[in-house]
């Protein structure tokens, strides 16, 4: 089964005082590098989900897909145009994991995909504890107009569609690997993390 990957950027970053979390560097490499470095070897191909100026996004080297419902953001839209940019790329599936999570597990996707049943419905990441993390998830392209339908009636939850959709939860043995940036405080604790290792 061909799958490709998105990675989400299309967050405000307002706890982070605004401006694209994405390219926030971490280890001299913007946080986008470490997620796409997490997906690379197990994906066909990979993308950004962004809106606005795609141009500031070109030193990261990746195609850059807005949103393709104007006037329906959030992380949901993202997934959507995740599954558009897939079925371009003749993938049956579409991974997403947020742009500001930089330490996830080298086994998400492959776990993902046997969860799925190779695609026969959405599979999403979870902690030890069973916290969803339903961002870091594996999407099968036949959704697409599922999604869309969901969109436009105002669906906004992305653990709401997916559990609509019958979707199977993979449980990972650490909840840090799902460590999220969201504040400067957190991506000073990321260097310290890092440079601990």
């Amino acid at each position: 089964m061909k799958v490709v990957g998105v990675i989400l950027a299309g967050g405000r970053a307002r706890r982070m005082g605004g401006g694209d979390k994405a390219l926030a560097e971490l280890a001299g490499r913007p946080l986008a590098v470490h997620v796409a470095a997490r997906l690379s070897g197990h994906v066909a191909a990979l993308a950004l989900n962004a809106n606005g100026d795609p141009a500031r996004f070109a030193a990261l080297g990746l195609p850059v897909l807005p949103d393709p419902l104007p006037g329906r953001p959030g992380p949901l839209a993202g997934v959507l145009a995740a599954l558009d940019w897939a079925a371009g790329q003749g993938a049956a599936a579409a991974v997403t994991a947020p742009a500001d999570t930089p330490f996830l597990p080298p086994d998400l996707v492959p776990r993902l995909r046997d969860a799925s049943g190779e695609g026969a419905r959405p599979a999403l990441a979870a902690g030890p504890a069973g916290g969803l993390h339903p961002l870091c998830a594996l999407w099968p392209v036949r959704l697409a107009p599922a999604l869309r339908v969901a969109l436009d009636r105002g669906a906004a939850k992305v653990r709401d569609f997916a559990a609509g959709q019958g979707a199977a939860t993979v449980a990972f043995a650490s909840e840090a690997a799902f460590f999220n940036v969201n504040t400067p405080e957190d991506l000073a604790a990321a260097r310290a993390e890092l440079a601990a290792r």
